[in-house]
């Protein structure tokens, strides 16, 4: 195991903000893990588990030991009757694993192309889109306690998934909580991709594509090419333009909180949910606000889409926050709602 000292992580940050780690060691198995709990200069040091670096923003230099997460490997571990089950490796590219699951036959994950980041940080933030999150396809994940070093599974029950959310967000509030914020490392994640597939297509931007390509049933491969090109068109790439994706949630509220801001903005976009709750498009927000294209310092708002904070060239972490958080007053202000980050501020 060969520790690097003083490591840049500019281009392991999906904002490309200019920072280092003070020491850092790659993580290519489980045995990669065990051996830095087992190491007496390390076992005790603070840690901090880096995988894509899509969903994070650094405002300085790395003191914890960073452990970057490059396990790879992609295998079919089960069938049944009703689903394969398919196993990656945390380190795997999770846009690559998408595009490898169909290319073996196995639908399921279409909606989710394109999403930056690994598959280990995808169970982390329960990522999700056009209809999809990644609960829905789950099966289980491994996974290493790095408080005790003892290994672990996780059942989709286990990990508490909620709207980009899981216990891997949570710290433990008494002895006995299941809280691993900070504390734990995925290794391998498997999902259930079902034989019996149907498409997902209620969202407008799919509806415009089977109208535009006059196919009413299109393939799941169909669907993963639509999904890219929408991705494409709204979202600036982060080798090009440093970013995070969405940086808001979309934030929920009550039927009766929503037919208030109705009253008084009638235009704003949103999304009943089966729980009785009504989902506001974060982006339309901002935009009311009138921060698309507005900057703070090198920090930005995407001229093409408001939910995504960009760095100009040369952007600090600090830029970064200060915008956030400008917005994040803004939106309150106006609309008396809170957005909460997505990225995680380190």
């Amino acid at each position: 195991m060969f520790v690097e000292q003083n490591v840049p992580l500019q281009a392991w940050n999906a904002f490309g903000i200019v920072a280092k780690a003070h020491q850092l060691v790659r993580i290519g198995s489980g045995g990669d893990v065990l051996a830095v709990l087992a190491d007496p200069a390390l076992a005790g040091v603070p840690k901090f588990v880096l995988g894509g670096g899509s969903n994070i923003v650094l405002t300085g230099d790395v003191r914890p030991l960073v452990m970057k997460v490059e396990i790879a490997g992609r295998r079919l571990v089960g069938e049944t009757d009703r689903a394969w089950i398919v196993e990656a490796g945390a380190g795997e590219s999770w846009h690559h694993f998408v595009a490898w699951t169909l290319a073996q036959g196995w639908p399921g994950l279409e909606n989710l192309a394109l999403i930056p980041g690994t598959v280990g940080a995808a169970p982390v933030q329960n990522i999700g889109a056009y209809g999809v999150e990644l609960q829905d396809r789950f099966d289980s994940l491994d996974g290493v306690d790095l408080t005790t070093g003892k290994p672990f599974t996780l059942d989709a029950a286990q990990c508490a998934f909620g709207y980009r959310d899981s216990v891997f967000k949570h710290t433990a509030a008494q002895p006995g909580d299941l809280g691993l914020a900070g504390r734990a490392i995925i290794t391998h994640v498997r999902f259930r991709l079902p034989k019996a597939w149907k498409p997902v297509l209620g969202y407008l931007d799919l509806e415009r594509k089977r109208t535009e390509t006059g196919i009413a049933e299109p393939t799941a491969q169909q669907i993963f090419d639509w999904i890219c090109e929408i991705r494409r068109n709204k979202l600036p790439d982060p080798k090009v333009i440093g970013n995070a994706g969405s940086f808001f949630k979309n934030p929920s509220v009550t039927p009766e909180q929503c037919a208030d801001i109705i009253a008084r903005e009638p235009n704003i976009v949103h999304y009943p949910m089966p729980d009785g709750s009504v989902k506001l498009a974060a982006g339309w927000l901002i935009d009311a606000c009138g921060w698309k294209g507005k900057s703070v310092g090198n920090a930005g708002v995407y001229e093409k889409q408001a939910l995504v904070l960009v760095n100009r060239g040369g952007a600090t972490g600090g830029e970064v926050v200060t915008l956030a958080r400008a917005i994040q007053t803004s939106v309150y202000e106006r609309f008396g709602i809170r957005l909460e980050p997505e990225p995680v501020v380190v």
